[in-house]
């Protein structure tokens, strides 16, 4: 059930972003009302007990924002206050690994920098525990909390008010917090406007004593809670009591109580099921029909919800993994004869075990994978094929899209994924060779899907595209078919994947059509 378009985009989204490339926007014209007279500037520390980045002194505050392909755009967009008892933000934890993960999911998001009390050293870890729960430290809470509220419902007010820029729906705007950062978005469900109301709510461990709950408005946002029972700070009750009210007041709720994780997990690593929360918040997102595609292609519209999380769950589904140590390796030798990548499926994977002295000798590199289909080639492309150097590469893509092995695809979708393989392959002066699909008139794992029309077709396409292209075409479809437009069984065990006698007439025909492209220009 491949799904190239949204897939892709989060491949290319998982690199390691730095906040630094990110947009960061100021979140008010000026001074943040209420602040005015503050003049200290926003600093970081590394070395604190946090044993991660640590962001203090903030007085003008911000939206970092994470954005994701416009072709794996849910439209939902979700604001992220990390926590630090108004005194610090845990950036990377409770802030900016936590849009690299949802960003993923195709949710744009907004990593706030609220308002925080002032810090005079440069450790406001240290200076914080060390006033904790004296008067000093309990006046500064007083007096920020307020602006740290103001600043997530702003920060909403914002997001809404700046939809279309963003490609968010103005109706599919959320706000997570943790610890004091889920104070700041479990106030957010609360006293609010037509412009900041958000659409649904994640208190994750936050800070929310029950005189906090006032009045639930009578269209309450969704809620979702995540805590443990050990909280070291003894907040497991706030959490406990936000969802009581929020089910007493017949308001939608879910809740993740951890008996173990203790206070701040947010996206650290501690091998406990509290690792998991935000795979649940995702499960929460998605039966709240939150993270449906602005745009699914043509394959989304024939799949359920559960079909397309099933392809969104499934780990190197492109399986990159396949040659990474071969490539490694291939890459560190040289040889005089024109490297050739045959790039393809099960066809081609099989091809060097069937017969493997044709690739004896040739500086021939197999980098076929049973069962892909054209998206999986077309996302591994660049590992298994432009970094290998080659002077050709002989694609033979197509027959499993058909058998929709990864879910529906029209021949349009199929053509274009061979067509960009083509193009990345040119644009670094690789020799393209695009071979036809191979003759099938049935499919023994998925009977009678009648591929042999389809077949035709897409090889039709090619042909021409290649004529039009200077590309070498490759027919390996006439010479192998028989009357029924199918692979006839002198030549094939399943009526798909040739023997080696299927081998040997496609073979000739391969180095042939790789020295018509070494002589092209």
């Amino acid at each position: 059930m491949i799904k190239f378009l949204f897939l892709l985009s989060g491949i290319l989204l998982c690199s390691n972003l730095l906040p630094a490339q990110q947009k960061v926007i100021q979140l008010y014209k000026g001074a943040a009302p209420g602040s005015e007279s503050w003049t200290w500037n926003e600093a970081e520390n590394d070395d604190n007990a946090w044993k991660t980045k640590a962001v203090y002194n903030v007085s003008h505050p911000t939206l970092t924002v994470f954005a994701p392909d416009s072709g794996s755009s849910t439209g939902t967009a979700v604001i992220i206050a990390p926590g630090g008892a108004f005194h610090a933000l845990s950036i990377n934890s409770e802030g900016f690994d936590v849009a690299r993960w949802l960003v993923r999911k195709g949710v744009t998001c907004f990593v706030l920098k609220y308002r925080l009390a002032r810090s005079l050293t440069t450790d406001p870890v240290a200076e914080m525990t060390a006033k904790w729960g004296k008067p000093d430290f309990n006046d500064a809470i007083k007096a920020t909390v307020p602006l740290s509220v103001a600043d997530g419902k702003a920060a909403i007010a914002y997001v809404r008010a700046h939809a279309a820029e963003y490609g968010v729906d103005p109706h599919k705007i959320g706000i997570v917090g943790f610890s004091a950062g889920g104070t700041v978005a479990a106030s957010a469900a609360f006293n609010y406007t037509a412009e900041n109301r958000p659409d649904f709510v994640a208190p994750v461990y936050p800070f929310f004593p029950p005189e906090m709950v006032t009045n639930i408005p009578a269209d309450a946002p969704p809620m979702f809670i995540a805590a443990a029972t050990d909280d070291g700070l003894n907040l497991a009750p706030h959490s406990a009591n936000l969802y009581q009210q929020w089910l007493t007041a017949k308001k939608s709720a879910e809740i993740h109580m951890y008996s173990k994780g203790n206070h701040g997990f947010g996206m650290r690593v501690q091998h406990l099921p509290s690792d998991t929360w935000i795979e649940r918040f995702s499960d929460w997102l998605s039966v709240n029909n939150f993270l449906k595609l602005v745009h699914p292609p043509e394959w989304a519209t024939k799949l359920a919800d559960w079909q397309i999380d099933e392809v969104k769950k499934k780990d190197d589904w492109q399986n990159l993994a396949r040659y990474r140590k071969a490539n490694s390796a291939l890459a560190a030798t040289k040889s005089t004869k024109p490297r050739v990548v045959f790039m393809g499926n099960s066809i081609t994977d099989a091809w060097i075990r069937v017969d493997s002295s044709f690739f004896w000798g040739k500086n021939y590199i197999d980098r076929g994978i049973s069962g892909q289909t054209t998206p999986q080639m077309l996302v591994r492309f660049r590992p298994d094929v432009i970094d290998l150097k080659p002077a050709v590469v002989v694609i033979l893509a197509g027959i499993n899209d058909i058998a929709a092995n990864t879910g529906p695809m029209t021949l349009d979708e199929t053509f274009g994924n061979i067509v960009s393989m083509s193009q990345l392959a040119k644009a670094n002066n690789i020799k393209v060779v695009i071979s036809s699909v191979l003759p099938a008139y049935d499919f023994p794992w998925r009977t009678g899907m009648q591929p042999a029309d389809k077949v035709i077709k897409l090889n039709a396409m090619l042909k021409d595209y290649s004529a039009k292209n200077n590309i070498v075409y490759l027919d390996y479809f006439n010479a192998m078919k028989d009357e029924l437009n199918g692979l006839p069984a002198r030549l094939s065990h399943d009526g798909v994947h040739p023997n080696l006698t299927g081998y040997k007439i496609m073979e000739p025909l391969a180095e042939k059509a790789i020295a018509e492209a070494l002589k092209r220009k």
